[in-house]
């Protein structure tokens, strides 16, 4: 079992699939012959030729109505949007045709999609290459979303995306391709969809993240090591369907709960999240429930970009703000 960053365990997931299963094919902007922007498909069309692996016009909307297409022939499509803030013009085929044709059709027509696509901020990019847009597909029926966190989630996850029969927006925290390397097995796996990972147990406070934001909750728990608290961190992974039996079993014991996410904070995930313990778990809080979010602008460009990224520091003050209050 080798050490792998998360960019290298996608890379291996879609190589390993693509050898099982003869109708996985991978395209996009420069996902053919240069490996994608952040060389996240890199040897792969050298690996399967140009029929499986190919190079795409600078057109969303066509690279994820094509993807209808195939699947809707027996094909299980991985297309690559270059950054998610990119994916607007293809939006119309995800929400109008993409998630809702199984439905559609009773159930005549599978689709069989993974969309990859880079998210986040971090790496002092311009807007639309640095946005968190994970509620704009949660918020549609017949749509999975899923954002890894790990190199070894990131394999398995992607994995069980690429053989579920429904379509799947695999979102990818650009910041953490090559952040850190964790030990990945080299065979095939899966790590289930729709399934939260609780990464650390504690007592005293919930704490819900995902994607690059959890190493910065896992910093923030860190410096607070020396208070007299503990925290129960999950990784939320699924972002639609959500785990909330794991959310709210982990916050009817803990009694106080924080969510912490890059995105906007008005209708951001953490509103759900918030609004789902409400629901489940009110009688059993201490504490009002809490998110700590970006702010509700624009990425900002490169030079203010840390202005709006939410980092340990700020995690850190909300959960101990939360956890002592009485």
């Amino acid at each position: 079992m080798a050490e792998k960053t998360l960019l290298k365990a996608i890379n291996e997931a879609l190589s390993q699939e693509m050898e099982r299963d003869d109708s996985v094919v991978v395209y996009g902007e420069d996902a053919g012959y240069e490996g994608g922007v952040f060389r996240v498909t890199a040897g792969l069309q050298e690996r399967f030729g140009k029929q499986r692996v190919f190079d795409t016009p600078i057109a969303e909307a066509a690279i994820l109505g094509s993807a209808v297409g195939m699947a809707a022939n027996g094909l299980r499509p991985v297309p690559e949007i270059q950054f998610s803030g990119f994916m607007f013009p293809g939006y119309n085929q995800i929400a109008v045709h993409m998630a809702r044709m199984h439905n559609r059709s009773r159930g005549k027509y599978k689709m069989p999609i993974t969309i990859r696509m880079p998210y986040g901020g971090g790496v002092r990019a311009l807007e639309h290459h640095s946005e968190s847009l994970e509620t704009l597909f949660a918020h549609l029926p017949g749509l999975k979303v899923v954002i890894p966190s790990t190199p070894y989630d990131a394999k398995g996850l992607l994995t069980s995306a690429i053989r579920d029969d429904d379509p799947v927006v695999f979102m990818e925290g650009k910041r953490i391709y090559r952040a850190f390397k964790q030990e990945v097995p080299d065979d095939a796996y899966t790590v289930p969809l729709g399934k939260a990972n609780i990464v650390q147990k504690g007592k005293d406070i919930t704490v819900v993240a995902w994607g690059p934001i959890l190493h910065e909750a896992k910093k923030a728990i860190d410096s607070l090591k020396d208070e007299d608290f503990s925290v129960e961190l999950i990784d939320l992974r699924t972002i639609s369907p959500i785990d909330t039996d794991t959310i709210i079993e982990s916050v009817k014991k803990t009694g106080r709960f924080l969510v912490a996410h890059e995105a906007v904070k008005t209708l951001g995930i953490g509103s759900e999240l918030i609004s789902r313990v409400n629901e489940e778990a009110f009688f059993h809080l201490e504490a009002q429930p809490t998110r700590v979010s970006g702010h509700d602008i624009t990425v900002p460009l490169p030079r203010g970009e840390h202005h709006h990224i939410i980092d340990s520091g700020r995690i850190a003050h909300e959960i101990k703000r939360v956890a002592t209050f009485e």
